[in-house]
């Protein structure tokens, strides 16, 4: 049988080369819709990457708990019309909470920085020591604040990468002093790297410092508020249970009844990570789709020069049977031609469409990703695509009259 094989896959390629230039233009329709499914798919993979590392470069299991509406003489006055958490509340959910590792209250605020000549604005961070885990922002040079700079309301300070390049070009800013507001603080630390958000805003141009620090030195409150508070879970899968044991805490400590509307917000990336990828795998099976139409045009290519290839070839296909090939063997020596055809179709096509993508990648920019699965893809349904439309011409090659087909001329 091995052998059979063989031989049926030599007189396959062997018919093929009759004709070079009609097998390949047969092939022509498998090359393009395998290329398309292969780019488009990788464009769509490239995305929904690209979403999924821009939401992990903004915490690890994040989550935000912000001020809520609020009702004052029956009129409703907006999300955050009034500070509803405390640090208290924070502590709280740290203390209470086993699935959160770790919490900060978060005070903004906005400033010149000024050293030397140089001087930038840019935003202002107020966190605890435990931001860089909870945001995963790694320190490139120097160090973060301790728990002890925060409880003394230290002015130190630690830069974005941007702030950073923009007041200390060529020089090494950790242990400079600037001046933020007009009142001295130290350079501890840079923070490495994060690029753009989702919606455009460059994450380096900001500085943390204690919030303490922003509290008293920074904003003067003479009751301390804070503005929100972030927190990051044990993991995703624990990330749903944090934010509903989040809620009820927070609804006990602010007293609210049942039937009332929370004076708070909890926002979940989690959330974001999942409503983002429902998207971006509805774009990326909606552009292979597209593409798949071209490999349906491939194969009712390959179908019809088969049929050709059936009526061409009766008269050998009579003698064939005359000497006793039987009609499986002539099916199978048709449904292998075209199989040939289908797969070499998607050999060369695997080729064009990783080409297509990196270069849609380097001119475009656009972030592209070859996975192994959709080749794999592509290949199976490329077999797929000769088998379906290369059935009938074999069956219809297997069927005909010895005698008729030697009486073809």
């Amino acid at each position: 049988m091995k052998m059979n094989l063989v031989a049926i896959l030599r007189v396959a390629v062997r018919a093929l080369n009759r004709n070079k230039l009609r097998t390949a233009l047969t092939m022509l329709g498998i090359i393009i819709g395998v290329g398309a499914v292969i780019a488009m798919v990788s464009i769509g993979q490239g995305a929904q990457a690209m979403v999924q590392d821009q939401i992990n470069g903004m915490g690890s299991n994040m989550m935000m708990i912000m001020p809520g509406n609020i009702f004052f003489g029956g009129a409703s006055l907006g999300a955050g019309a009034a500070s509803t958490l405390t640090e208290e509340d924070v502590q709280a959910m740290v203390r209470e909470i086993p699935t959160i590792a770790a919490a900060s209250p978060v005070v903004r605020a906005s400033g010149q920085f000024v050293f030397g000549n140089q001087n930038w604005f840019a935003q202002i961070q107020g966190a605890n020591e435990k931001f860089p885990l909870i945001r995963n922002w790694k320190v490139e040079r120097g160090e973060f604040f301790t728990d002890l700079d925060v409880r003394s309301a230290d002015r130190v300070v630690v830069l974005g990468k941007t702030v950073a390049d923009k007041l200390f070009a060529g020089i090494d800013p950790v242990g400079q002093m600037i001046r933020i507001r007009n009142l001295p603080f130290r350079v501890i630390g840079v923070l490495a790297p994060k690029g753009q958000s989702m919606v455009g805003q460059d994450q380096d141009d900001t500085a943390v410092v204690p919030y303490t620090t922003v509290q008293k030195k920074l904003l003067a409150q003479q009751i301390p508020s804070i503005h929100q508070a972030m927190l990051s879970s044990v993991s995703a899968q624990a990330s749903a249970v944090t934010e509903k044991q989040v809620t009820e805490l927070l609804r006990q400590r602010h007293k609210i009844q049942p039937g009332q509307t929370d004076d708070f917000l909890v926002r979940s990336l989690t959330d974001v990570a999942q409503a983002s990828a429902q998207v971006t795998t509805l774009m990326t099976i909606l552009l292979g789709s597209i593409a798949a139409i071209s490999l349906i045009v491939g194969g009712i290519g390959i179908m019809n020069i088969m049929l050709v290839s059936v009526t061409e070839r009766t008269r050998e296909i009579g003698i064939r049977m005359a000497v006793g090939a039987r009609p499986n063997t002539i099916r199978l020596q048709f449904l292998t031609e075209s199989l040939v055809l289908s797969l070499a179709g998607g050999a060369v096509g695997v080729v064009i469409g990783g080409t297509l993508a990196t270069l849609v990648s380097r001119v475009l920019g656009w972030p592209t990703l070859v996975s192994a699965l959709s080749v794999l893809i592509s290949f199976a349904f490329a077999t797929a695509i000769g088998i379906f439309f290369g059935y009938y011409p074999a069956h219809k090659a297997a069927a005909l009259d010895p005698i008729d087909a030697l009486r073809y001329e």
